[in-house]
């Protein structure tokens, strides 16, 4: 029987630790820019958690910024690659689900992590044990709404806006949200939110922009940040328990 860390191991080999992979740099590049808007929420005294390791960008630009940071990875090889390579950062080798931290932090980062999971709603509830009394968590998933996505349809490329591509199906995604969507699972997991925004501007899927430059690419994202939340590639949202 496959196990969910069987499938975290599947998609880390496939994926993150697949230098083959020709999109990456449209990913990571929109990982990179973000963190501009992370390390902006980030104070130097805070307890920070991060769901997950993926291609490593965001830890390696928001782990200095901390007091601690505490990197939480399902997949054994990737933890073990967070290990070997920042030795200055704590991993802790559980499923989201299964693990509870031995102290709150102030900010959480779920990000590319509710579009995987089996059940995004308990999974919240769970987190929202994770954190201190003013303690934030900052979410980033998949736009289902986006202009490539709406395109994509027009187009007759997809059926729907949330159906899933053959690129989702290989990173792991179980859906896509729209804002109204994450902000609903959010509030029934004990969240209200105080800050929405969309990030990165994408015109087409992955594939079709392989041959843009690396600076095109750059800009797209710069642009992404002037754009209506609901137009971007990827939608984030801060939020706090609720009161």
């Amino acid at each position: 029987m496959t196990t969910r860390t069987d499938e975290l191991e599947r998609i880390a080999h496939q994926y993150h630790l697949n230098d083959e992979v020709p999109d990456k740099f449209i990913e990571d590049a929109a990982q990179l820019h973000c963190c501009d808007w992370l390390a902006s929420l980030i104070d130097p005294g805070d307890a920070v958690i991060e769901l997950g390791y993926g291609e490593g960008v965001t830890l390696g630009r928001l782990a200095p910024l901390s007091r601690e940071y505490v990197v939480v990875e399902g997949a054994p090889s990737l933890a073990a690659l967070v290990r070997a390579e920042h030795p200055s950062v704590s991993v802790v080798e559980a499923l989201f689900e299964d693990h509870v931290p031995d102290r709150p932090c102030d900010k959480l980062m779920a990000l590319h992590v509710l579009e995987h999971v089996d059940e995004p709603v308990p999974l919240l509830r769970h987190l929202s044990t994770w954190l201190s009394t003013d303690g934030e968590i900052v979410v980033v998933v998949p736009n289902k709404r986006s202009l490539h996505r709406r395109l994509a349809v027009i187009m007759g490329l997809q059926p729907e806006l949330d159906t899933l591509s053959p690129r989702d199906h290989l990173v792991g995604h179980q859906r896509v949200y729209d804002l109204e969507g994450l902000e609903a699972d959010l509030r029934a997991g004990g969240f209200e939110v105080v800050e929405r925004t969309g990030l990165q501007f994408k015109p087409l899927p992955n594939g079709m922009m392989l041959d843009f430059s690396p600076e095109l690419v750059a800009a797209m994202n710069v642009l992404g940040d002037e754009l209506p939340a609901d137009t971007a590639a990827n939608i984030a949202v801060r939020a706090r328990r609720a009161r």
